[in-house]
């Protein structure tokens, strides 16, 4: 199915770039982003202070109010990701790109953060069960992560070591099984009533191994308190396993930025400003259909107040100002462009751009592979051998 063009699809394609997280100089996308934490915020503290009986009774109706104010803003925040699924995920048809949206892990959150409170007004016999789901809201804190760089770190070091952690936690699983069951038959003819079965068994494990020792269940026979020691001495060293590897994750994360940084090489461009007017040839076409010359590159466009990243698809405009990026002399407008190779074993080769763990204020302008230039978008893979452009501080582009 193709996508819609002309004003409404530059709207749509506006408000996909402002409701998505900004760049920090763009004035209209940061303040969404911030509104939309402040949002979040307030509908957490209102949750929370709706469970006092006190202040239920002194402002429950200013606290409910509250809460209806900030559930309908994620109602429109969700009905906007909606319609301008399309822009994200853009080699998509129409439908298949609002399913890839709604079953996305943010899709879920933003659904399950809204939709629950509104159910009971059209199932009024569901409302118990309608308010054990709203709380299902706490889930948009994860909302937060997209805007704090620090925050993104620490979510690529869990996906990075996720299955080293979930063999930790299978390794973990089991000792707690093998213990509960010895236990049992330790323990089970001396005080029957503590340990009456095999979770009873489980019980002790799980407060023994993880050291919360509630001390409610304990065993009194001599073979049982010798296991109980090796048990607990043992459990002490496995719970301490995922931290380990989680403080590993961060200091492998650390030199991989490292030598990401190393390995960039530098390059000297210097940057220059076209507007375009309707004669010029360049009017009306695509950024793919204008045969660039090889050491030249479209590094954004302004159009009117706004900085627009520039894409092979996008059409341009007279009144447009291209920023073109040239080889040359070091440059005195103190942009940091990054060229970067993607060697073998390189973690950016096979990875989607917009999955790539780089921060808000860098992004990609250009791509070459084979001799070829590709212009990103979220959906190009990105390929052992290919050359990446990538750079930050868009200041530069707010000075008229």
């Amino acid at each position: 199915m193709a996508k819609k063009t002309g004003t409404y699809g530059r709207i749509r394609e506006k408000v996909s770039y402002i409701i998505e997280v900004g760049f920090a100089d763009d004035f209209i996308s940061r303040a969404y982003d911030v509104m939309n934490f402040f949002f979040i915020a307030l509908n957490l503290t209102v949750s929370v202070m709706l469970t006092f009986s006190n202040l239920q009774e002194s402002c429950g109706k200013i606290l409910e109010t509250i809460e209806a104010v900030t559930v309908a803003f994620f109602a429109f925040d969700l009905i906007l990701r909606l319609w301008t699924a399309g822009c994200v995920y853009s080699k998509n048809s129409e439908p298949v790109a609002l399913l890839r949206y709604i079953f996305s892990f943010n899709g879920i959150i933003d659904i399950l953060s809204c939709v629950p409170y509104y159910l009971p007004f059209f199932f009024p016999s569901g409302m118990a069960a309608f308010r054990i789901f709203r709380v299902m809201r706490i889930f948009r804190i994860f909302r937060v992560n997209a805007y704090f760089d620090s925050l993104n770190v620490i979510g690529g070091v869990i996906k990075n070591k996720a299955k080293l952690l979930l063999s930790s936690v299978f390794v973990i699983l089991m000792l707690m099984l093998a213990a509960s069951l010895c236990m049992y038959s330790l323990e089970h003819n001396a005080q029957p009533e503590a340990f009456d079965n095999a979770l009873s068994g489980m019980w002790w494990a799980v407060a023994s191994l993880l050291t919360v020792g509630y001390g409610d269940i304990y065993p009194i026979t001599a073979a049982g308190k010798i296991f109980a020691m090796a048990i607990t001495m043992l459990g002490v060293g496995l719970v301490a396993i995922p931290t380990g590897i989680i403080s590993a994750g961060f200091v492998e994360q650390y030199e991989k930025m490292k030598s990401m940084a190393e390995e960039a090489a530098e390059s000297d461009l210097h940057f220059i400003r076209v507007k375009l007017v309707k004669t010029d040839k360049w009017t009306g076409k695509k950024i793919m259909e204008l045969g660039l010359p090889k050491h030249i590159l479209i590094a954004a466009v302004l159009r009117g107040d706004e900085v627009i990243v520039p894409r092979g698809d996008m059409a341009l405009e007279a009144g447009d100002a291209l920023i073109l990026g040239v080889a040359g002399e070091k440059d005195k407008l103190d942009l940091q462009l990054r060229e970067i190779h993607l060697k073998a074993h390189h973690e950016w080769n096979d990875e989607e751009i917009r999955d790539l763990d780089i921060s808000r204020q860098d992004f990609i302008v250009m791509v070459r592979r084979d001799g070829k230039t590709l212009m990103p978008n979220g959906d190009l893979r990105l390929k052992e051998g290919d050359t990446v452009f990538l750079y930050s501080r868009r200041k530069l582009f707010r000075e008229r």
